[in-house]
């Protein structure tokens, strides 16, 4: 598990393909202290297992189902990533609850200037964004996020200074891609209410549902 918050932007030093398959050699400094082969480190956005280390990097398999559900596949030497390493019991949690597992891709659409934040607009398929509701959480490229708007086809987040230097976010040009997690929370109620085998578009989660089934 980990937090979202960001501890250092790594670069892709090399990248071996196979034929269905990569293996990345991410350099980095701050997330190699107490890293050991088998750990793992979150890879804008992606749980990864560490493989191997060295002085100034460390070395990832990335299996098929990653690179077609993530962002992954498109990066080549030289692109940047988010990283962080799994929480431990001593870890502040100052973000929310993130597992590394990518819900769906999103597509920037828009930056707008806020004084001194950034509004980011993403757009996403509206099985995504059923998890997605105003002022809970959601994982950017890694990044812990609040919503601020949502609508059935796309979702604002503001980002602060520090948050717009620490990270790659606005880095990114409107049309790229980012990954996307969820909140957990909504996907294990949905899940416990029986609602995740429906394809009924009715039969959504709302706070009156919520409330009949005593949440």
């Amino acid at each position: 598990m980990f937090t979202g918050i960001v501890e250092e932007v790594g670069e892709i030093k090399s990248i071996k393909k196979g034929a269905k398959s990569s293996e990345l050699t991410i350099k980095a400094a701050k997330v190699l202290g107490d890293t050991a082969v088998g750990d793992s480190i979150m890879t804008s956005g992606v749980c990864l297992t560490v493989t191997s280390l060295n002085t100034d990097s460390f070395t990832t398999d990335v299996m098929s189902e990653t690179l077609k559900r993530t962002t992954i596949g498109s990066l080549s030497t030289g692109s940047q990533l988010n990283l962080e390493r799994a929480l431990n019991l001593q870890t502040r949690l100052g973000g929310h609850m993130v597992s590394g597992h990518i819900d769906g891709t999103g597509v920037i659409t828009q930056f707008r200037k806020d004084d001194n934040a950034v509004w980011v607009t993403v757009q996403a398929d509206k099985d995504l964004l059923r998890y997605v509701i105003e002022k809970g959480s959601i994982a950017i490229d890694g990044i812990s996020l609040t919503v601020v708007t949502v609508t059935d086809k796309e979702f604002q987040v503001s980002i602060i200074p520090h948050t717009g230097e620490e990270t790659t976010l606005l880095k990114h040009k409107v049309g790229d891609k980012v990954n996307l997690e969820c909140d957990l929370i909504g996907k294990y109620v949905e899940k416990l209410l029986g609602l995740s085998n429906q394809s009924d578009t009715k039969n959504e989660l709302t706070q009156a549902l919520l409330k009949t089934n005593g949440f």
